[in-house]
């Protein structure tokens, strides 16, 4: 007779274990690793040096370890109202980069989902030809178009629209403008992989039973693709936070955005310690999105 394993041994397989292990080292070497290193700055003191910032761990006489644990790094992220306000302004431009990339991105991603299946890789290749070229390359482009004797003020007065240029530059019109111009292909890309792959005969089914176009998208068409949407709505938001770039080059000095705080604060004032503790906090902050986006994935999934 064939000899059965015991339950645990079954549970426990070897080539599982390899296969998993080769992931959570990288994620051990090049984020862990690092978070840690940061989560250890921001636990110090800030001194004048190379580096700039205390040890934790100190020999004192009589051979025993100290250890220095700095709490005020934090603790100066909720008195100053500059990084709480740096946080609730970055949120706030995030968030309403992601509603505008989900407007503009559903009915693109619609289109192509919907188009001949000969024009699809092509209309694929115009969502994605902007990251053939620099990133930064982009934003400065946008600086030609926006100023005052740029592109877009010409284009207006020549059709006479305006009679003198509009200050489209440095403003909070031009972060957004950026922001969506920039993140827009991470909307497009999940909703495609999502409405590709949603069945045409539920529309069908839905139509014989009476039901107008406009009804049946609302009711069948945005229900099948809600993981795209939360895919690319997360894929959109975390990274348009911490965003440094954009906020610099088209929003001006008076942009206040964490990721130009966080800039500062490491390269300007040098204080390491309370850079880190900013980076630890915007971490955590961008913790709740992701996992309010896996319990509504969860939720989303056919039972």
């Amino acid at each position: 007779m064939r000899r059965r394993s015991a339950p645990w041994l079954r549970r426990f397989r070897p080539g599982r274990w390899v296969v998993a292990a080769v992931p959570l080292l990288w994620l051990g070497l090049f984020f862990g690793l690092p978070f840690f290193i940061v989560v250890r700055i921001s636990l110090s003191e800030t001194v004048i040096g190379l580096p700039p910032y205390s040890a934790l761990l100190e020999w004192i006489e009589g051979g025993m370890l100290s250890i220095r644990l700095n709490f005020a790094n934090f603790a100066l992220l909720w008195q100053d109202s500059l990084y709480l306000d740096a946080f609730i302004n970055s949120v706030r431009v995030a968030a309403t980069a992601t509603l505008l990339c989900l407007l503009l991105g559903y009915p693109m991603a619609l289109g192509i989902a919907r188009a001949r299946q000969s024009l699809r890789i092509p209309l694929l290749l115009l969502v994605i030809l902007p990251f053939w070229t620099s990133f930064l390359i982009r934003v400065y482009a946008w600086i030609g178009i926006l100023k005052g004797n740029g592109l877009a003020n010409n284009v207006l007065l020549w059709i006479g629209w305006i009679e003198q240029p509009l200050p489209l530059l440095h403003t909070d019109f031009a972060v957004h403008l950026g922001i969506v111009y920039g993140y827009l292909p991470f909307m497009v890309l999940p909703l495609y992989a999502t409405l590709s792959r949603m069945d045409s005969s539920l529309l069908e089914a839905a139509a014989d039973l009476g039901c107008r176009p406009s009804r049946a998208f609302w009711r069948v068409t945005v229900p099948q693709s809600r993981p795209g949407i939360l895919a690319g709505s997360l894929l959109v938001f975390v990274p348009a936070v911490g965003e440094f770039v954009i906020p610099d080059l088209l929003g001006g000095p008076d942009t206040l955005m964490i990721g130009k705080v966080l800039w500062s604060e490491f390269f300007n004032n040098r204080d390491w310690p309370v850079a880190a503790a900013v980076a630890v906090a915007l971490l955590v902050l961008l913790v709740a999105p992701v996992l309010l986006f896996e319990r509504l994935r969860e939720r989303a999934q056919p039972r």
